[in-house]
């Protein structure tokens, strides 16, 4: 076996898509209804990446989101800021000369969203936008190099990158709505950890399918079996089509009994979302709420 084969050997995965299925039917019917309450509303406010990735995001309409995080107290005294905010790498800048928040500033960088282009532009735009504030970078895993077995290719882009951001943190978008097969998404978040990411990621929301319940059921089950074999904690940012209480309360179930409760707060779990910070505003407040 080559060394990819031994990793996969390592971390078996044998579930069919159907089973995955029903697991995370079953697991959401036991489970969802004791943490729809707004505790756990709070509790996901506070873990959101408030992104902006538009074709028509300008300084303007990122300076004003930047300002509405920085004053987010004074409206909301009871209430836990996001944890970061997500943009483009052309607009880090713009981020971290209005942001005065104690929030992350995180870019999506290495040819976001295909992953089509050269490695050397990928490091350079990831490095680029440390250099600008950022101190996340979310990067979408090559995924036609993935699904040709490239496996060596994407293990050293996603090093190589990881190498030239420093002490940033690196998210890994496995774009999970394109990879086939619960079997790939496994193996996708296994190849990714084993290259150096922080985080796994869903989905970029630029394809028709994004974030499931299945998927991120598949990759907490990676970051568990990843975490007891090799002692090293990987966080999970589910991200794209998340965007309503309901949905991000699935999602929280699924990580709070996968991973327990070490997962549960905003350093070690993040959703990747636009209308979510409102619509969690209105459940928690119990009345239409467009803060953001």
């Amino acid at each position: 076996m080559n060394k990819f084969e031994e990793l996969f050997a390592a971390y078996p995965f044998s579930m069919s898509d159907e089973q995955v299925r029903q697991t995370v039917a079953e697991l959401l019917q036991a489970h969802k209804a004791e943490n729809d309450n707004r505790q756990v509303w709070e509790q996901c406010l506070s873990q959101i990446d408030l992104t902006t990735l538009n074709v028509d995001d300008t300084t303007e309409k990122v300076t004003k989101m930047a300002t509405c995080v920085n004053v987010f107290p004074q409206h909301f005294p009871h209430l836990r800021n996001v944890a970061a905010i997500c943009v483009y790498p052309a607009l880090v800048s713009t981020v971290r000369a209005t942001l005065t928040a104690d929030v992350g500033i995180a870019a999506v960088a290495g040819g976001f969203p295909a992953s089509q282009t050269f490695l050397e532009v990928k490091i350079a735009e990831a490095a680029l936008a440390v250099k600008d504030g950022a101190t996340e970078i979310d990067i979408v895993l090559p995924v036609g190099k993935f699904l040709e077995q490239r496996y060596e290719e994407v293990a050293d882009e996603i090093s190589e990158i990881k190498a030239a951001i420093g002490n940033a943190h690196l998210k890994v978008i496995l774009e999970t709505g394109a990879l086939q097969s619960a079997e790939n998404i496994y193996r996708a978040s296994i190849l990714a950890m084993a290259s150096g990411a922080d985080f796994i990621k869903t989905s970029t929301c630029k394809i028709a399918v994004n974030a499931t319940p299945e998927a991120s059921y598949v990759m907490c089950r990676a970051i568990h079996n990843w975490k007891e074999k090799t002692g090293r904690k990987v966080c999970f940012k589910p991200a794209g089509g998340v965007s309503t209480t309901e949905e991000a309360v699935a999602h929280y179930t699924i990580v709070k009994e996968i991973l327990g409760q070490d997962w549960l707060n905003n350093r070690s779990f993040r959703f990747g979302a636009s209308r979510l910070a409102n619509n969690l505003l209105t459940s928690i407040q119990g009345e239409t709420v467009k803060y953001f």
